[in-house]
């Protein structure tokens, strides 16, 4: 990683690692940040730090625009299309007719996964946050791998920790 895109991906980090939840639509430019930041190489041979760091900037700038405008809908239809495969694959393993009422079993199953994944968003969402925000920070930082390692399972432990006490608060 350049050293400009570095300090920002390790600030990123920071943010999201304890503000993952509150800042859904950070959480996801971040992401969108460290792709650019990997796929700086493929799109422009022998990339400057400069022409990294906007590289990596704008698909941030678009994964916060995406996240903002279509959140719930892109959780509500992953959770309905989740959960309409999955109650497919369980009616498989278990009915032997299932194939007649595959339709119906999808639908139910794809409206519950839909309702779930809108319950649990929060949860899911600081875990992942977490994860985001401890590997841009941890992936600045060279150290050999088994620190590596153990800096990035301490971090994710830490944000959990400081999120879910946030979000204990924020529900009493």
């Amino acid at each position: 990683m350049h050293s400009s895109a570095a300090i920002i991906g390790v600030l990123i980090g920071l943010v999201v690692l304890f503000f993952g939840r509150k800042l859904f639509w950070l959480c996801v430019a971040a992401v969108g940040f460290a792709v650019g930041v990997e796929i700086a190489p493929h799109l422009v041979h022998e990339p400057s730090s400069l022409s990294a760091l906007i590289i990596a900037l704008v698909l941030g700038l678009l994964g916060a625009l995406l996240a903002l405008f279509l959140q719930k809908v892109a959780i509500a239809v992953l959770g309905f299309l989740a959960g309409g495969y999955l109650a497919g694959a369980i009616a498989a393993a278990f009915l032997v007719h299932y194939a007649q009422y595959s339709a119906i079993i999808f639908v139910v199953g794809g409206i519950i996964g839909a309702i779930l994944l809108l319950a649990l968003f929060d949860w899911a969402l600081i875990v992942v946050s977490s994860l985001i925000g401890a590997h841009l920070i941890q992936s600045a930082i060279v150290l050999p791998p088994t620190g590596s390692t153990i800096v990035f399972i301490g971090l994710v432990i830490i944000g959990i920790l400081v999120q879910a006490a946030s979000f204990r608060r924020s529900q009493i």
